[in-house]
Parts: structure tokens; sequence; C-alpha cells
């Protein structure tokens, strides 16, 4: 693992070329594939360093959609905005995302877990659109730090009763004081609902990287970040799963609902995107095999699903300069070609076949529905929302009349095509190689 570290930070001298920054996270993802193994065990183990399934399926995600997110961000070296600075925070939240997905101690994973926030953030206030992006920055800073402080102290106090930090050889006599300390900062990361008023703010102020990274991995620290505290604190969570599962199903209802009434294009998404994270939630804390697996290929299948439909949002953005609904119509007209994508990642995103998405609903909802058969009514509303906010996007904004105010006069390149091709392709070809998901613990 220490070799891919070295190289991520060797590759900072990259930040002078453009192109050639894009080549080596495409040259990195290939050879994290091939140089690395699955198993289903920790496995490659350097010193606080280490992988199974589950940090290798995260890790080749990150370096990948880095990748993509160069790609979308071509504007930004148009326009000669400052190019080498918006590379090197690209370079610092990979390097933090891999510490995090790597590490098996548990302070380690803490401060790179934290650290990862930091270069979002200057995404966000050096690279968005608007003023508001401020209050956006205020939102996600705070109401991460809020949950993280009780998570850091819960690290302490669990250094001073096992000695160790150690993922593999904490064992605790669990309160619910230390319980709520150990899983809140990862929901109000994912996040559950009620407490994920920070990140539509964060997505409709975020340029397209920002909403990239923000949709494809750091919503997956939060299930990462459950996958391994349960490791010591599963039994104890047997109490409280009917809790949490109760708020995640009908907070996903209700995230269903609000889509609907969505008038912004990457508002939608965003609030879509809560809505997945609710059931992977669920999977998580009924902690059965079917759940587990079921949340990992749905957090994989909706890190390329949600990050192409931002892709998407950005292609229109830059060409009407709005994200509004009403004022984005009738793109079948003007954009024949693109429409074919915005229904294939639409359809994805209610859970198509083939998608990686459909493969992770049918595990989730095998494992919720034989921990409780009451659950079987929220499903299906959830589903069937799903189904209904997705046409609706896709509807509203390919038919109906062209708003007449809007002037627009380029056409989509060859970049953005095969960016989109890059999102949907993983999306749809994994699922022919969903054993290897399978036998991730």
């Amino acid at each position: 693992m220490m070799k891919f570290l070295m190289l991520s930070l060797f590759m900072t001298p990259m930040i002078i070329n453009w192109w050639l920054f894009m080549l080596c996270f495409m040259l990195l993802v290939v050879l994290f594939m091939s140089l690395s193994h699955t198993s289903s065990y920790f496995s490659n183990i350097s010193g606080l360093f280490g992988y199974d399934l589950i940090s290798y399926s995260l890790i080749t995600l990150t370096y990948f959609i880095i990748f993509l997110m160069v790609m979308a961000s071509y504007k930004i070296y148009m326009t000669n905005m400052m190019v080498k600075e918006f590379l090197f925070m690209l370079v610092l939240l990979n390097l933090f995302l891999t510490l995090t997905f790597s590490v098996d101690n548990l302070l380690m994973f803490y401060i790179a877990f934290e650290s990862s926030l930091i270069p979002t953030l200057f995404l966000i206030l050096g690279w968005g659109y608007q003023p508001e992006r401020l209050l956006a920055g205020y939102y996600l800073l705070f109401y991460t730090l809020f949950a993280s402080l009780p998570l850091l102290l819960g690290i302490f106090y669990m250094y001073k009763l096992s000695s160790s930090l150690s993922f593999w050889l904490l064992d605790v006599n669990m309160g619910i004081w230390l319980y709520l300390s150990m899983i809140m900062a990862f929901l109000f990361k994912m996040p559950m609902s009620f407490v994920h008023f920070w990140l539509p703010k964060a997505h409709v102020e975020a340029p397209i990287s920002g909403s990239m990274i923000l949709a494809a991995i750091l919503l997956k620290l939060g299930g990462y970040g459950l996958f391994r505290v349960f490791l010591f604190i599963s039994f104890y969570s047997m109490n409280y799963t009917f809790y949490i599962v109760g708020v995640s199903l009908f907070g996903s209802f209700m995230m269903g609902m609000l889509c609907m009434c969505q008038y912004d294009i990457k508002s939608l998404i965003a609030y879509s995107s809560v809505s997945h994270m609710g059931l992977v939630i669920c999977g998580i804390f009924i902690f059965n095999i079917y759940g587990l697996v079921g949340s990992l290929i749905v957090m994989v299948g909706h890190a390329f699903c949600s990050s192409g439909l931002f892709c998407l949002a950005n292609i229109v953005y830059e060409r009407s300069h709005s994200r509004s609904l009403f004022m984005n119509k009738g793109l079948l007209t003007f954009m024949p070609n693109l429409s074919m994508f915005w229904f294939l990642l639409c359809a994805n995103n209610m859970s198509s076949p083939p998608s990686l998405n459909l493969l992770g609903e049918i595990y989730l909802v095998n494992s919720i529905v034989s921990w409780s058969s009451y659950t079987l009514i929220f499903l299906m509303l959830i589903l069937f929302l799903s189904c209904c906010y997705s046409i609706y996007l896709y509807s509203v904004v390919q038919h109906g009349s062209f708003f007449k105010g809007l002037f627009v006069h380029s056409t989509i390149n060859l970049r953005e095509y095969m960016l989109i091709m890059f999102h949907w392709l993983p999306l749809n070809v994994l699922v022919v190689k969903f054993d290897t998901f399978s036998y991730c613990l």
C-alpha cells in the first residue's frame, strides 16, 4: 500500500501539465487494479496499512473519479483559473482519501477522515459559482465537525480501555454514549436523513469537481467508517437497530417526496443521493450478510450514477447558465445525442437492469424484509418514488418547449461524451463480476 501512497505524493510535480496529470491518474487506476488483488480478508499489510475488498473497491473508485474530475473540469483549464492550485487540491484529496481507506488504526483513520474535508472545502470556496458558496462551506464544515468531536473523544476513551487503536484488537464494553460517539460522525457524513441539510447546499454551490467527489467518494466515507467500527460495536448495536432503520426508511421516503418538489437539477440529484444512502444505512445496521454486501454494491453503483448525473447537469449548465428545471426544457431538440445518456443514467438511477444499483437493491431489499416484514410498505414507496423522480428529471429536462430567452450555440464535444461513457460503462459492466462483491465479508 505504501508504494501507491508514495506514487500519489510523487505525482505533485505533474500539476504543471493538465494532460499529463490526467494521464497519470488514468495509469494509476490501471496499476492499482493490476498489481493488487481482491480478498475477503485484510491483506497486503505494511505497518499501519493494508486493505480488504471494501478498501480495494473504494480506493480504485477514488483514483477513477479524480481522473474523471480532471476531465470534467476542462473549463478551469481553458479559463486558466488557478489551474495548478486546483490540481494540487486534487493530489491532496487523493492522498487523504487513500489514507482513509487503507489504514487499520482508528486515530489515523480519524485524522485522514477529517483531513479530506479541507481540500473539498477549498474546491467549493475557490471554484464555486455563486457567493452563497461561503454559506455552503460553513454548513459542510460545522455539520461535520459537530459530529466528529465526540468521535475523537470516544477514540481517546477506547485507547484508555484497550491500550490499542487497531480495528482488529479493540474490545470494550460499549455504553450508549460511547456507541453514539462512534456512529454519529459517519451518519452525518453519509448523510442520514434529518442531518442531511449540508449536502444539498454543498452540491448546489460546488463546482462540477466538488459535486463529483462529494457524491462519489465523500458520502461513502460514512459507510466505510460504519463497516470498520462495526467490527467491535456490532453486538451492542443490535439493541438500537430498530431506531436507526426506522429513521432511515422514513427519511428515504421523505427525500423521495422532496425530490418531486425540486426545481433545481443539482438539488434534485443531491436529494436522491440522500434517499439512496438511507437504504445503505439500513443494510449496514441490520448486519446480515445480504445487507452488508448490498450496501457495498449500492455505494459503488451510486458513485458512478450520481457523479454521471452531476456531469450531465454541468454540461447543460455550461451552455444555458441555469440549473432551473423551468429554464432547461426541450433539450431533446437541441442536444438529441445527449438525451440518450440522460435516459440511460436516469434509468440506472431508478435501478434498472443491468446496473449495479439494481443488484445492490436486490440484496438490500432481501436483507431488510428478512429483518422485518413491516418494512415492506416503506420499501415499496421508496422504490416507487425513485422511479417517479428519475422519470420526472428526464421528462422535464428533455421534453417541453425550449426557453426562447436562452442563446445556446455550442454543441457537445467528444470529451463530454467520453466523460459520460466512463461513468456509464463501469456502472453496467461490473454487474457481470458481481461474485467479487459477494464474498467481501
